[in-house]
């Protein structure tokens, strides 16, 4: 794993489909999130004295806020490093694999991609490779059993398939 992590070391590691996702958010953010903060805090200032106006300190908190997802986005696209999915190899688990796997002993399955941190959803199927499943998955190829360690013990998955 050292040289998964130096080799995407100060990039931000995205599948297209994420790319996408984040610059849609972008767009959204700059060209209407910030139209109605600005709203929100053009109303708040009529409300008079700005020591003791809540709205006014709820409005500018959450253009802070915006502000900074709005640089992280920007930031976070300039060192995008876009994994293009034609080129995910099936023959062993890496970034952009759809992995079929199944907890041994128990016969439960699941199927992830792996993606990088930045892209992680579990609830959606989505690990990052830096994740300890992802991980213990990454470079394994078709039967292999990965090992994780958790607070419980260790947990084993066969993997069962890998696809783009």
């Amino acid at each position: 794993m050292e040289t998964l992590d130096t080799e995407f070391r100060g990039e931000v590691v995205l599948t297209e489909a994420g790319r996408k996702k984040l610059a849609q958010e972008l767009e959204q953010l700059k060209n209407v999130k910030r139209k109605e903060v600005a709203e929100w805090l053009k109303n708040a200032i009529s409300y008079g004295d700005l020591m003791e106006n809540s709205e006014y300190d709820d409005a500018k908190n959450e253009q802070a806020r915006l502000e900074h997802r709005i640089d992280q986005i920007e930031t976070m696209l300039a060192k995008a490093r876009i994994i293009d999915r034609r080129q995910v190899k099936t023959k062993e688990v890496g970034i952009g694999s759809l992995v079929e796997i199944k907890q041994v002993g128990s016969g439960k399955k699941q199927t992830f991609r792996i993606v990088g941190p930045a892209e992680a959803n579990p609830d959606n199927q989505m690990i990052s490779f830096e994740s300890p499943v992802g991980r213990a998955l990454m470079g394994l190829k078709v039967n292999q059993v990965a090992v994780v360690s958790a607070p419980a013990g260790e947990i084993k998955y066969r993997v069962l398939s890998i696809k783009k």
